[in-house]
């Protein structure tokens, strides 16, 4: 799974990596249109430019093929190497495409720098963000510890489009 050269997957750095796929974790109903389903997966986050939304080890249940609104956050495949999958916010539709934006203005690498994103390469929509507890160097935790990680470890990721503007 992870390369030889430690902080790489595949002899990609981690740093160069927004997101990795993790298998195939389920499917559910296509949201009332018959007989269609919509596979869900658990992606992995690495990388800085969705902060403050989400942090490097967050863990994404995403849902391919989901319709995509603005002021989603969603997987696609990188205009300029296709081999790397992104998580960015869907900011506004526009033609041949989406915009796209990262919450850390400061980390780059969107719609900022690579343009419109053809519809085909936006892949899934993150439906919820599951943070993995932190580690201890003794392995333990208080209760009051556990607690705060339980209430803020699974969440869904909402849309803040009232807030974004692309540029």
């Amino acid at each position: 799974m992870y390369g030889a050269e430690r902080g790489t997957r595949d002899g990609v750095p981690e740093e160069d990596r927004e997101v990795a796929e993790v298998p195939e974790w389920g499917r559910v109903s296509g949201g009332g249109r018959a007989g269609r389903r919509r596979p869900l997966r658990v992606v992995e986050v690495t990388g800085p430019s969705m902060v403050p939304t989400l942090y490097h080890g967050d863990l994404l249940l995403v849902q391919y093929g989901a319709p995509v609104r603005p002021g989603d956050v969603v997987i696609l495949r990188h205009p300029f190497q296709q081999d790397l999958l992104v998580v960015k916010r869907a900011v506004e539709r526009r033609p041949g495409g989406w915009w796209v934006r990262g919450d850390n203005t400061f980390a780059g690498g969107d719609s900022t720098d690579y343009g419109v994103v053809p519809d085909e390469l936006v892949l899934a929509r993150v439906r919820a963000r599951y943070r993995p507890p932190a580690r201890t160097a003794k392995g333990q935790r208080s209760v009051t510890e556990l607690l705060g990680w339980a209430a803020s470890a699974v969440r869904a990721v909402r849309s803040d489009s009232a807030r974004l503007r692309a540029r």
